[in-house]
Parts: structure tokens; sequence; C-alpha cells
């Protein structure tokens, strides 16, 4: 039977398996390994019902050009919808998930790259540093939501702190962080300069496509075609996606640890939420929503998620929100040590007038 163990803090928990053992986990890390195998007609098919969709919308949108600009904006917005699902298979070539062979996968991400903005290799590099690394406080990476504990936060000098909150906050994180994410930063390696020139080369590249795509849009409808339709479409796509993955990690109960006690699928589990989304957002997201499945075992196609939920009892305890409950998550802000959870910057504040209310006087 697996092991369980409770956290300190375990009657404010909302997950069923609370702690379960870093043996059991690799157990289950390796029972999930069936499901890694892809589906080829399953995986045209979903393929087939993305890129469609996402066509005749953009159709739509330069049609509408012709004679309304606030229609063909309206349209640029519902292609951002496909835009995130798009994100989405590149995420899932990305981990080698959709194909059988690296080739195909590897092909089918550089020419979604192009639609995302998403240089392929750059991202892949930066995403599979998150996988590694998740809740892991000696290793926070590029590619992760940056998270101070309570402890190194009130360490840090003021202005740190204020640019920290200025980082945290929602107006930032969900409207400015994309277009900065997207549009600027992989446009070029960060953080990458001296890892190789497949990067580069990688960035150079999509960088060169999208130029492309840029011009041929100018030529068809100027400035309208790119403002009204291109970036409504990408913006869209951008933000939705830095708010999926920001929920499934930042929640009241993800787990942190120094090392050596942190243990990489112990975090898959504890560091990531099942986020429950309605039937026609599951579709939009690719079962990214199934988080934790994902993080335990990276290989397995984003349509046999729902499958390796249902036949692992234990898999189907952890912590879960929902589009009302998740919007809470724009408020954890900090790991908090004592208590091993998620809180606010209100909530530091709170303890920190308390703990100078208890203090001696001098």
């Amino acid at each position: 039977m697996p092991t369980i163990t409770m956290p300190p803090s375990s009657q404010t928990k909302q997950s069923d398996y609370a702690f379960v053992s870093a043996e059991d986990a690799r157990a289950l890390a390796r029972r999930l390994k069936k499901y890694k195998d892809p589906i080829p007609a399953r995986t045209w098919w979903e393929i087939a019902q993305t890129v469609i969709p996402f066509a005749i919308s953009w159709a739509l949108a330069l049609w509408a050009l012709t004679f309304s600009y606030p229609l063909a904006f309206f349209f640029g917005l519902t292609t951002g919808v496909f835009t995130i699902r798009m994100f989405l298979l590149q995420h899932d070539v990305g981990h080698g998930a959709l194909f059988r062979t690296a080739r195909a996968n590897d092909n089918f991400g550089r020419v979604l790259g192009v639609i995302t903005l998403t240089p392929y290799y750059m991202w892949r590099k930066m995403h599979a540093n998150h996988h590694k690394n998740l809740g892991n406080l000696d290793d926070r990476d590029i590619g992760e939501v940056h998270t101070f504990t309570v402890n190194e936060y009130r360490a840090l000098p003021g202005w740190h702190r204020f640019a920290y909150q200025i980082y945290r906050n929602p107006v930032f994180l969900f409207g400015i962080g994309p277009v900065w994410l997207f549009f600027l930063q992989h446009r070029l390696p960060f953080g990458m300069w001296k890892n190789g020139w497949i990067f580069w080369r990688s960035a150079m590249g999509t960088n060169l496509a999208i130029g492309c795509v840029l011009a041929a849009l100018y030529a068809y409808g100027g400035w309208a075609a790119i403002w009204l339709v291109w970036f409504p479409s990408v913006w869209v796509g951008a933000s939705a996606g830095v708010w999926t993955f920001y929920v499934q990690h930042q929640f009241e109960e993800a787990q942190f640890d120094w090392q050596p006690n942190w243990t990489i699928h112990q975090k898959a589990l504890h560091s990531s939420s099942q986020y429950v989304l309605p039937k026609p957002l599951m579709w939009v997201t690719a079962n990214m929503g199934i988080h934790h499945i994902h993080h335990l075992y990276a290989r397995i196609p984003f349509y046999r998620l729902p499958e390796a939920l249902e036949n692992e009892p234990l898999l189907q305890g952890a912590y879960k929100m929902t589009l009302k409950t998740s919007v809470k998550c724009i408020w954890m802000q900090l790991w908090d040590e004592d208590t091993r959870s998620m809180i606010s910057f209100a909530d530091e504040r709170a303890m920190r007038r308390a703990d100078q209310a208890l203090a001696p006087a001098e």
C-alpha cells in the first residue's frame, strides 16, 4: 500500500493523498509508463481538430478586414483560443509525446513555434529545466515563476521587495508579463548564451519565419492585419497559457523544499495541481489541467492523461481547483516554510505585525 504521511498543517490541506512517499511516487511513475505510447490515428485527429478551426478563424479574420475592423478583431480574439491549443501541442512534442519519432516531434514543434512565437529548442530546454527542478528551492531556473520564501523576502532590500511585489502583481503577471515573455524575451536565447548554437539557431530561425508572416500580413492588410488580427490572437494565447501554467504550481498547498529533502517524483505530485475545468476548456487546454500526472510522467500524450487518471485511484487525490477557486491563486505570492504553504503579501504583513506584538519590549 502507498505510504502516506500527513504534513504539519494537514488540517488545512485539501488534497486527499496528503504526502506520498518518494518510493511510492517513483512506483506510480513506473506504472504510468504504460500510457506513454502515442496512438497515431488519435494524434492526427487531435491535430486536425486544432489546425482546421485555427485556419478557418484566421481566414475569417482576414476576410472581415475588408469590411469591418471590429469583426476582424473579434475573429482575431477567437483565433487566440486555438493558439492556446497550438501552444499545448508544441508543449507535448517538446516532451516527445505526440509522435513516435524524435524527428517528427521536432519538425512539428518548429512549425508550431512560429505560430506561438516560441522558439522550439529554446523553450524545450527551459521547460525541461522546469520539470527537472519543480519545487526545488536550491535550483530556481529560467522558465519558472520565481517564488521567494517568507524568510528570503524579509531579507531583501526594500527596493528588491518592491520589485518582487510588482512582478507578482496580477496586472504584470497576466497582462504585461505574457507580452514581455512571448513578444520580447523569446526573440533571444536569454540565459542560454553559452549553451550552444542550437538555441541561437532556434531563436533566429523562428524570428525570421515570424518576420515573413508579418510581412505577408502587412502586404495583405497593412498595419490593421497585424494589430487587429495577429497581435490579439497571440496575446490571448500567451495570457491564457501563462495563467494555466501559473495556477498549476502556485496554489496554497504547493510544496517546495531545499535539498536534500527535495525529490523529483514527490514534487511532481505535491507541487502540481489538478485543474478541474468544463469539458470545452479541457479541450482548449489539451487536458493540461491533469498536471500532476503530466509532471510525474511527461511522455504521456495529453489525450491519454484522463485514462491514466481514471485507472490510478491514488492520483485522483490531488489538490483540485475549479475556475472559481483558482482565482485565489493570484494572491499566492510567498512560500512559508513554517506552515509549508503558499501565502499572500497581506498574510506576510499580518504575520510580521503579530510577531512584533509578541516581541518583548526593550
